[in-house]
């Protein structure tokens, strides 16, 4: 029997109101982690600015649809179809969306080290913006 998923986007359990896909999980990915972002339109500021210097981990982000810029370290930089952009862990960064809204492909993980997936990644974990 072959080995492979396939799911739309769409039928992803979300959490976050549903603007974080857990693809990864939905997949059965063990290796990286990886969700979908589904952001609204005119976002800026609200999607938080961090770094990854406490787990190490790097990621990559693709933008599937919509407009964004990603801002790392101040620098805005256009996301568009055909773009990817990676940031290292220690690195700011934050998203900016434009009028169309954006959904966008997250990667991630630690440069020689398995990957280990955090809970809100998890199927069925509890929703953090459940209580609010």
């Amino acid at each position: 029997m072959a080995d492979y998923t396939v799911k739309k986007v769409d039928e992803m359990e979300a959490v976050f109101g549903g603007g974080f896909k857990r693809a990864r999980a939905e997949l059965g990915v063990s290796a990286f982690g990886m969700q979908v972002l589904d952001m609204p339109p005119n976002v800026d500021g609200q999607y938080p600015e961090h770094d990854h210097d406490a787990d190490g981990q790097e990621e990559v982000y693709v933008l599937l649809a919509g407009q964004a810029e990603l801002d790392v370290e101040g620098e805005r930089i256009p996301l568009d179809p055909g773009t990817m952009a990676r940031v290292g862990p220690s690195a700011t960064r934050t998203i900016r969306t434009g009028t169309d809204g954006a959904r966008i492909l997250a990667l991630g993980g630690r440069p020689g080290h398995p990957y280990e997936a955090p809970d809100v990644s998890q199927l069925g974990a509890p929703d953090p913006m459940a209580n609010q």
